[in-house]
Parts: C-alpha cells; sequence; structure tokens
C-alpha cells in the first residue's frame, strides 16, 4: 500500500468495503444474465437488479420505474440532452439554457445540438464560482427544452443553487436537468425536490464502482419524459439503454447509494473536520482559496498559493500527496481550465490553481512536509 495521501476524490473515490462485499457474489459465484427469465441464475440476477434500482432511487425520492442504469454520469447527460432532440424538433423547442462552468460531459453534447441548430445561451457564473438563480431563469424562454445545471462543480465544488432554479421553473414546461456527479448522496435534501426532472449520477463518485452510474427521469404526473436511446441493439432499460446489464457493477452502485443515504451526517462531519485541518496546515503558506465560501461541498478546496504552478507543485508533492489541478477527465488536454475561465481568472491565475478532495477515510498527510515542499518553491 502506497504512503502517498490519495487526495483526488472528487476523480474517483475509493471502493467501500461493503460495496466490494455486495458485489463479490456477482462476479463469482451468481453468473446470471438479469435479461434471462427462464431459469433461476437469470431470476436472480434481476431480483438483484431491481433492488439497486431501489436503494438508488430511495436516494432521490423516486420510484424505481425511473432509474435508468448506464455506464456514468457522462453516458446519463448524453441521454439527458440528445434524447431530447426529436421531442424538440416536434415542438419547436430549441432553445438550450445552461452554464459555462458544466462538465465536458454536458457542454459536448450540448455543441453538438447548437451545431444542429439548437439556439443555446450559457450562463456565466460569478468570480466566487457560482452562478445566480436569476440569470439561469431570466434566460428561460417559451421556446427553452431545457434547463441544465450541474449541482456542484467537479474544479471547485461550489454548489450551485438547484433549489432556487426549480422553483422558478415551476410552471415551466422546460425539462431540468441536473448533473449530480460529485454530489448524489452527499447532499440528500437537494436532489429529492420532484420538480428536477434529469439526474446524472456516477458509480465512483460514492465509493462505488467505476463503469456504472443512473440517470434519474421523473415522470411528469403519469407521462414518462420523451427521451429517445441515444444507442440501439436492444430493450434492456426501458428501451432507452440497450445492452446487457452488468449485474455486479449495478448492485455495487446499489449498495453505494445505501450506505451514503446511511452515513451521509457522519461522513460529511468527517470531510469537514478534514477540510479544517487542510487549511489550517497550509495556513502559513497563506493560501487563496476559490469558491463561494458559503456554498460549497465539504471535501473539496480549490486554492492557489502565490503564483506557483500547479505543475510545480503537484511534482513537489508527489510523494507526499496526490492532488489535481483539474478535471480527471480533461486533464490530458493541458489546456487552461474553463471552469476558472469562466470565474475571471487569467492563464496565469488558473495555471497557479490545485484542487484537493478527500472522503470520510482520508488519513490526515504530514502537513509540515507539505510545507515544507511548497516553501523551496516560493
Amino acid at each position: 500500500m502506497s504512503s502517498i495521501c490519495y487526495l483526488d476524490c472528487s476523480a474517483t473515490s475509493p471502493l467501500e468495503s461493503e460495496v466490494l462485499d455486495a458485489m463479490r457474489p456477482y462476479l463469482e459465484e451468481e453468473l446470471g444474465n438479469s435479461g434471462s427469465r427462464t431459469h433461476e441464475f437469470g431470476i436472480r440476477a434481476n431480483r438483484a437488479v431491481e433492488n439497486a434500482r431501489k436503494q438508488v432511487a430511495e436516494v432521490v425520492d423516486s420510484s424505481q420505474a425511473e432509474v435508468v442504469f448506464t455506464s456514468g454520469a457522462t453516458e446519463s447527460n448524453n441521454i439527458a440532452i440528445l434524447g431530447l432532440r426529436d421531442f424538440a424538433a416536434e415542438r419547436g423547442r430549441k432553445h438550450i439554457v445552461s452554464t459555462t462552468i458544466e462538465h465536458k460531459a454536458v457542454l459536448e453534447p450540448v455543441d453538438v445540438l447548437k451545431a444542429a441548430g439548437f439556439d443555446v445561451t450559457l450562463v456565466n457564473p460569478g468570480a466566487n464560482g457560482r452562478v445566480k438563480a436569476a440569470d439561469v431563469l431570466d434566460a428561460v424562454r417559451e421556446d427553452t427544452l431545457l434547463v441544465s445545471v450541474m449541482h456542484a462543480n467537479n474544479e471547485t465544488g461550489v454548489i450551485q443553487p438547484i433549489s432556487e432554479i426549480s422553483a422558478g421553473l415551476r410552471g415551466s414546461a422546460a425539462f431540468f436537468h441536473t448533473d449530480a456527479a460529485q454530489s448524489f448522496g452527499k447532499d440528500i435534501k437537494t436532489l429529492q425536490d420532484q420538480r428536477i426532472d434529469l439526474i446524472s449520477i456516477s458509480g465512483h463518485k460514492i465509493f462505488g464502482p467505476k463503469g456504472v452510474g443512473s440517470l434519474i427521469t421523473r415522470r411528469r404526473g403519469h407521462n414518462r419524459l420523451p427521451l429517445k436511446p441515444i444507442m440501439y441493439g436492444g430493450g434492456q432499460e426501458r428501451g432507452l439503454r440497450p445492452g446487457t446489464l452488468p449485474v455486479h457493477l449495478i448492485v455495487g452502485l446499489g449498495m453505494a447509494s445505501f450506505v451514503a443515504l446511511r452515513d451521509q451526517k457522519e461522513r460529511a462531519e468527517k470531510c469537514l473536520d478534514f477540510r479544517r485541518k487542510l487549511l489550517a496546515g497550509l495556513e502559513e503558506l497563506t493560501p487563496a482559496v476559490h469558491g463561494d465560501p458559503d456554498f460549497h461541498l465539504p471535501h473539496v478546496v480549490s486554492l492557489s498559493i502565490a503564483d506557483i504552478d500547479s505543475e510545480a507543485i503537484m511534482l513537489a508533492l508527489k510523494d507526499e500527496v496526490a492532488i489535481s489541478n483539474g478535471s480527471a477527465c480533461t486533464s490530458a488536454s493541458y489546456s487552461p481550465s474553463h471552469v476558472l475561465n469562466a470565474m475571471g481568472m487569467s492563464a496565469v491565475e488558473a495555471d497557479a490553481v490545485t484542487r484537493w478532495s478527500w472522503c470520510h477515510r482520508t488519513p490526515e498527510p504530514d502537513w509540515e512536509a507539505i510545507k515544507q515542499r511548497i516553501k523551496i518553491l516560493l
């Protein structure tokens, strides 16, 4: 086991032991395809899938029928956005409202629709990384198809005003989608709002396995949302997402959801305690903390120290802590963070920002050793 302290939980979180224990039988013994209804192996697999569906649904107070399993939040975002294309064309509602700080898994599907003739309005945040609900709602028109605003930003940890936007959309025909990859199982009450039509979640952000997620598709009254599949080849997941279901991964997501709901308060308290220790440990270096201090996830800090380049800091600390300088999904591109740019930072300022993210299981690193390594760079 490495002695390096892992502080990149916003990229991917460690697998919870209860989750691994729940998954193991479906890797070693229970071999059935959940779509096979002619024998006991398939029936047991289907039963496990439906139990997991219930566990996911309980976190957001939805019905089992509203849970669609996917490969992760990226696929969920694509289905939520591109799956409404035909409906938009039929109804003449080809306007989308989103923000400039969304994950690329939202911005790029939106760009696809823009290239197909949709009108797109992207709302900017303030310097604190938070958009104003009024700015989002003011952008909504009669022909608005979809409003898509992330629940919490993956780079800064800033929580967006989802509840206020939801309240302002009551009476509007526009669908409301939120990418909740960073917040599902962590901010429970907000995502239980029944006005949120579509919620994207990912297993590996909540101490579950990689490669599985879900799209919550809330009904309006008795009506299913007018989503169309973006892939074809089977009738799985109510015809919306084809392919043989990975039972072991789905079981893992279900158990991770169950544990998150059960332990949410305790986890948050531990994460807030770690945050206090982190900021105290680095205080001598006078770090600049980025993002709204009143609306943030308890397990993420975005900061910069003087004008030291983030790559230099990560290199200096590589034997102590594992941190990042942005989204893991776009880190290979070496392009300036679009999130930090939207917050008004220059390229030089953005290049100095590092993200530190932890969890309830993270051991405390040697802050003195970390300080000394960074001091060399000053």
